[in-house]
């Protein structure tokens, strides 16, 4: 397509969990304005996909010479104190600290994350040898686009005609409280300019969304059920472009006072520096790593490294062994470690969905696998359910909105006390402002809560759990499901303070996944059935069978003996599950082998936040041969009994949800 020499007409694409240029509907329609249209994507998609897509039937006034893609580190969401040009000059933003625990709201492991997807693109961009790339920027999102904006708007007839005009706005819908704030702004902004905007639906879903509900069940399993079969579900993927728009002749600069580094080690040091001046990050016993205890997530971020380890998945077997390996804790492989690249738009669901069905169908890698060319197997039925459940999370944030993020959840409540009232609206919660109604002593709750996001409570589980966390941004589905009842509901405290603290240091943290999932837990979300209580020995003995998560992340239990000969009988000799005792409360040890293990005088060990009486039953549970065995009913002690009603139910539930859909 040959163009008339004409003052240049900019698309200004603002990125946020799109960090990919694959099934990327922005950067797809962008690429039939490129300059020759000759590549992938020139023909209909609908034609070329076999996709009846009203957003790709699209047709558009404009006609874009120049596309400009700009991400945007949002000041209220990331602490930007670090792209300061100088020193001496101070942030115009407050810090970018959560609401109550007044953590930082975008902890290092995802920071650094972030900046692998956004150079992964970046390269990707230059590497069309089209002139396209990716611009980076910080600062409040509207302000940066009202920025760019006047940068390009003329302010005389000799500079309107060395200049160039923004014509059009494109962003992806996200459904959070704030993104939909900045849809808001900027659409202000465009419309008092008579330019073109436009908020593309969210592709990463798992299911079409023409198949979404607008009256979205409150209840996961009536969602699924209208959807059935999952496998029939997802639309094709798009063509990855070949060539885009160039950039504009010019692009305006950072405003001040920040700079943007050239570099990917200088953007990571940029997003670090504030968050490592204290890397205690507020705890006088912060978690040290284990000496030879390895990281599950050793992964960078990227497009790239998203698409390796989905083939890493599919050829090595690992989704068709999922069903029965998601409860592990230990390992790279029992889950498929893909919520990270979801959650941040390097990768798409149906891109997962499709690269599962080509294995299915033997059209694809992983042959000689077992399952290869055999159809949807347990494994890979599982990866959908839990694709879906991401998107009922996510739906469930449009719908409630702000609710999301209040004390008494998402119920619907009754307007008068008396039979039936839900438990949940009557709780009273332990916070560390005291606003929570428990008439507890808020600093005892503040020193109760360091102490779990320290990993000692004395819960051998919870404490392995909050340990991998603070050090590597990661802890396993079912981990999470504990940690999050502990806090709720063995100690009552406030479970936004859980939610904010996982926002802080998750590097798959997803808004409507993190704050529904903790909803859920609590009892506050919508489980239908609400109270649930996870009991961590329990849990522990099912899926730590010999201890071996504990032992790896709390390396002061690693001297623990749980051998039924003693120390030294050495492997093969069978675990004495009355010793796992020990290891999963270490209170429970004797005093001699504290004394010997140097745990004597260790405050979660003396004194831990729970005492939970749990014993393995007579005749039940002895040999440590699988689920339903050992269901011991445990206590908390005087920390709310009430709220353990039905501790141990949950092993009779086929399946309970993660606390942020990672799998």
């Amino acid at each position: 397509m040959i163009r008339p020499a004409t003052r240049p007409r900019i698309l200004l694409y603002i990125l946020r969990r799109d960090i990919r240029l694959s099934d990327n509907p922005i950067f797809h329609h962008a690429s039939l304005f490129a300059p020759t249209n000759n590549n992938t994507t020139t023909s209909k998609p609908s034609e070329s996909r076999d996709r009846e897509d009203s957003v790709l039937s699209d047709r558009f006034s404009q006609d874009y010479t120049h596309l400009l893609p700009v991400y945007i580190f949002p000041a209220n969401q990331v602490e930007v104190s670090g792209f300061l040009r100088n020193s001496s000059d101070s942030s115009p933003y407050p810090e970018a600290r959560s609401q109550l625990a007044k953590v930082w709201r975008t902890g290092p492991h995802r920071a650094k994350f972030i900046a692998d997807g956004l150079w992964n693109l970046k390269e990707t961009l230059e590497g069309l040898s089209c002139g396209s790339s990716l611009e980076v920027r910080v600062g409040l999102v509207a302000e940066v686009v009202e920025h760019i904006l006047d940068w390009y708007a003329p302010e005389t007839d000799e500079e309107k005609d060395q200049g160039a005009d923004v014509a059009g706005i494109w962003l992806t819908a996200d459904e959070g409280t704030e993104e939909r704030k900045q849809e808001d702004e900027v659409r202000t902004l465009a419309e008092q300019r008579g330019m073109e905007f436009k908020v593309w639906k969210n592709e990463t879903y798992y299911v079409d969304d023409k198949d979404k509900m607008s009256d979205l069940p409150n209840v996961y399993t009536t969602f699924r059920k209208q959807l059935e079969p999952l496998r029939s579900r997802p639309r094709q993927i798009l063509p990855t472009p070949t060539e885009l728009p160039p950039l504009p002749p010019s692009v305006p600069p950072q405003k001040e006072p920040f700079e943007i580094p050239s570099t990917l080690g200088g953007l990571k040091e940029a997003l670090l520096a504030p968050l490592e001046k204290d890397l205690t990050f507020g705890l006088p016993f912060p978690p040290r790593w284990p000496e030879s205890t390895p990281n599950a997530f050793p992964f960078n971020g990227g497009e790239k490294a998203a698409q390796d380890r989905l083939s890493h998945l599919i050829s090595g077997g690992a989704m068709s062994s999922y069903k029965a390996t998601r409860n592990g804790m230990l390992g790279l492989d029992f889950s498929t470690k893909l919520s990270a690249y979801l959650n941040l738009g390097h990768l798409t669901a149906r891109q997962v969905h499709w690269a599962m069905v080509d294995f299915e169908k033997g059209e694809g890698p992983g042959k000689g696998v077992q399952g290869y060319g055999k159809g949807e197997n347990e494994g890979t039925a599982a990866v959908r359910f839990e694709l879906l459940w991401r998107d009922y999370m996510t739906l469930c944030q449009r719908k409630f909105g702000s609710r999301m993020y209040q004390i008494h959840g998402i119920r619907d409540y009754p307007k008068s006390k008396g039979k039936g009232q839900d438990l949940s609206y009557s709780k009273r919660w332990r916070c560390i402002d005291g606003a929570g109604g428990a008439g507890d002593d808020p600093l005892k709750t503040l020193d109760a809560f360091t102490r779990f996001r320290s990993g000692r409570t004395g819960a051998g589980l919870i404490d392995a759990s909050n340990r991998e966390l603070f050090l590597t941004g990661y802890t396993s589905n079912r981990a999470r499901q504990n940690v999050a009842s502990f806090l709720s509901s063995h100690l009552g405290i406030d479970w936004r303070l859980g939610a904010e603290w996982y926002e802080f240091l998750l590097i798959d943290y997803d808004v409507g996944n993190n704050w529904g999932n903790w909803q859920y837990v609590a009892g506050v979300g919508n489980d239908p059935r609400q109270g649930r209580v996870f009991n961590p020995v329990k849990q522990a003995l099912d899926y730590d069978k010999e201890g071996e998560y504990i032992k790896a992340w709390v390396p002061e239990l690693r001297g623990v003996t749980i051998n039924k000969d003693g120390p030294s009988s050495g492997q093969g000799s069978g675990i004495d599950q009355q010793r796992l005792m020990g290891l999963y409360q270490a209170w429970r040890l004797s005093e001699w082998e504290k004394e010997q293990l140097g745990l004597k005088g260790l405050e979660w060990v003396d004194n831990p936040l729970v005492r939970i009486n749990f014993t393995v039953g007579r005749g039940r549970g002895g040999d440590n041969s699988g689920r339903g065995r050992g269901k011991g009913r445990g206590r908390g002690g005087n920390w709310r009994g009430k709220d353990f009603r039905r501790m141990g139910n949950e092993d009779k539930v086929a399946r309970t949800q993660s606390t942020d859909a990672e799998f």
